[in-house]
C-alpha cells in the first residue's frame, strides 16, 4: 500500500501549529500531524504530515497559502520494511572502548570492548548518530584521562545509551532521565537487555526535576545530549546540579550553534574543556 507525505515550513510555532490543526480537517484526513521547531536559529517551524491515502493536492496548497507556508512538498513513499532496512544499513559502531550493536550483528562484537545492545528499531540514539557517537568518545576521553563517575546522570536519555555505558565503565548507579514516556519505556527495556538492571535507573523528568535527581544530587558527569534551546535553558539548571570539578557532556548542537552554547555555560561557570564535531554536531565537554 502506497503511502505519503507532505511537508512544509513557515515562520512561528503559532502559525504552524494553526496550519497543523487545518491540515487534519482534509479529506483524507492525514494519518499524523507533526509540528516541529527547526533547531537552526532560523526561527521556521515544519509541518509535516503522513497520509495512506492520496493527499489532497489543491487543499495542501489553498492551506499553506492561507497560512504564509512554503508550498507543501508531497511525495509517494515506497513500501519498505524500515526496520529490516536498518538492520542492513547500521553496521557496528566503535566510539573509544564502546561497541554499539543490534541483535543482527551480535555475532561481530569484538573481544575487549564495552558492548551495548540497542536494536534496530529503536534508531534515534543506536550511537549512529554524530551527536550519539561525539558523547561516547566525550565519555572514553574522560575515562582515559584518568576520571571516575561517582555521580553519574543522563539528561533527555533516549535509549539509555550514554547512561549504560557510564554504567559500564564505573561502579555506582547511573541515574537516566527523559521528558518522553515511551522512551523511558525503551530506555528501561534496553536497560534490561543489557543485564544492567539496578545499575541504571530510569525516570520521567523535565531536565533536573524529579526527587531522585534531588536527591542524587550534584553529579560530577551529566550527560546532556538534547538540542541547542533547552540546553540553553537548561545551565542554570546544570550550574545548580553539578559539582566544583565535574564534567557536563553536551550535544545535540549543529556546529554553528557551538559558540552560543559555550558562551552560555560560561557565563553559569561551566567552561569549555573540549569540543569535537563529527558531520554538521559538535559534542562538547564542559567543566565547572
Amino acid at each position: 500500500m502506497p503511502t505519503f507525505t507532505a511537508i512544509t515550513t513557515l515562520t512561528g510555532k503559532t502559525p504552524a501549529e494553526a496550519l497543523g490543526e487545518a491540515v487534519e480537517t482534509l479529506t483524507p484526513e492525514p494519518e499524523g500531524v507533526g509540528v516541529f521547531e527547526i533547531e537552526d536559529g532560523s526561527g521556521l517551524w515544519e509541518v509535516a504530515c503522513y497520509f495512506t491515502d492520496t493527499p489532497d493536492h489543491a487543499g495542501l496548497a489553498l492551506l499553506a497559502v492561507i497560512h504564509g507556508a512554503k508550498p507543501f512538498a508531497i511525495s509517494e513513499l515506497p513500501e519498505t520494511d524500515w526496520v529490516a532496512k536498518v538492520k542492513r544499513e547500521l553496521s557496528p559502531v566503535v566510539a573509544g572502548r564502546f561497541f554499539v550493536y543490534g541483535s543482527h550483528d551480535a555475532d561481530k562484537v569484538p573481544e575487549g570492548v564495552e558492548a551495548l545492545l540497542i536494536e534496530a528499531a529503536m534508531a534515534f540514539g543506536t550511537g549512529h548518530h554524530g551527536t550519539t557517537q561525539g558523547c561516547l568518545r566525550a565519555l572514553d576521553r574522560l575515562a582515559a584521562g584518568g576520571f571516575s563517575g561517582r555521580s553519574v546522570a543522563d539528561i533527555g536519555c533516549g535509549t539509555a545509551v550514554l547512561a549504560m555505558a557510564a554504567a559500564r565503565i564505573w561502579p555506582n548507579p547511573v541515574l537516566a532521565s527523559d521528558i518522553d514516556e515511551v522512551a523511558v519505556d525503551v530506555a528501561r527495556a534496553n536497560v534490561s537487555a543489557n543485564a544492567l538492571g539496578g545499575r541504571v535507573h530510569c525516570v520521567e523528568a523535565t531536565g533536573f526535576d524529579h526527587p531522585d535527581i534531588t536527591a542524587a544530587s550534584p553529579f560530577d558527569l551529566v550527560f546532556a545530549n538534547i538540542l541547542k534551546g533547552p540546553l540553553i535553558e537548561l545551565a542554570p539548571d546544570m550550574a545548580a546540579h553539578l559539582t566544583s570539578g565535574g564534567y557536563a557532556i553536551l550535544s545535540g548542537i549543529l556546529n554553528e550553534q557551538a559558540d552560543e552554547v559555550i558562551s552560555v555555560y560560561a557565563q553559569s561557570g561551566i567552561n569549555l574543556v573540549h569540543r569535537e564535531e563529527i558531520g554538521e554536531w559538535t559534542t562538547l565537554t564542559l567543566g565547572k
